[in-house]
């Protein structure tokens, strides 16, 4: 494995949700692959688990805002279909 692709030994979360993410996917993708040394594999679970955490942690806090936007009434998104407009049912 060459050192671009090689896990970070110095890991950060990333400044954005969408990086998160993208680094999360290429993380899998080099998990998948099954060319990864064991190490290696260890420190990208490792590294993976850190963004999947950090992932939810910004959800949740997103999720709590728009509850005080909202007037603490958070409903799920499912809950839109059934709110008797019928728009969305196709």
């Amino acid at each position: 494995m060459n050192a671009d692709t090689r896990p970070s030994t110095a890991p950060t979360a990333p400044p954005s949700y969408e990086q998160a993410v993208g680094e999360l996917e290429r993380l899998v993708q080099q998990l998948e692959s099954g060319q990864m040394s064991l190490d290696d594999t260890l420190q990208a679970y490792a590294r993976g688990a850190e963004l999947l955490r950090d992932c939810r942690e910004r959800l949740q806090a997103v999720e709590q805002q728009v509850q005080v936007l909202d007037g603490a009434e958070l409903k799920p998104y499912a809950d839109a279909d059934a709110d008797g407009d019928g728009e969305r049912d196709a």
